[in-house]
């Protein structure tokens, strides 16, 4: 399936800084409004459904014999239409 991207951007920012992202995000989706993501000229709104899919992502990436990138990618998922993708099992975060 071919993909779009609606909005993207990339800064190296503080930890503190990227909590505060995270943070409003979690606001918004707690109280079930929409998303706004802006940077620039560039916007979006989503409006997640009350039951997205939540993927959860560690990965390298790099020369298996040298140093590489890490990252950790939160993406939530949903149809268009309104379906459900499953379950993968319970998620926990420390």
């Amino acid at each position: 399936m071919p993909e779009e991207v609606l909005f993207e951007t990339e800064t190296t920012l503080s930890r503190a800084e990227i909590a505060k992202y995270l943070h409003t995000v979690a606001d918004a989706l707690e109280a079930g409004d929409d998303i706004t993501l802006s940077a620039g000229d560039e916007s979006v709104t989503m409006d997640p459904p009350a039951r997205p899919t939540f993927e959860v992502k560690a990965e390298r990436e790099g020369p298996t014999d040298g140093p590489g990138e890490l990252s950790i990618e939160f993406e939530l998922e949903w149809d268009e239409n309104g379906g459900d993708d499953g379950d993968g099992g319970e998620l926990r975060i420390e």
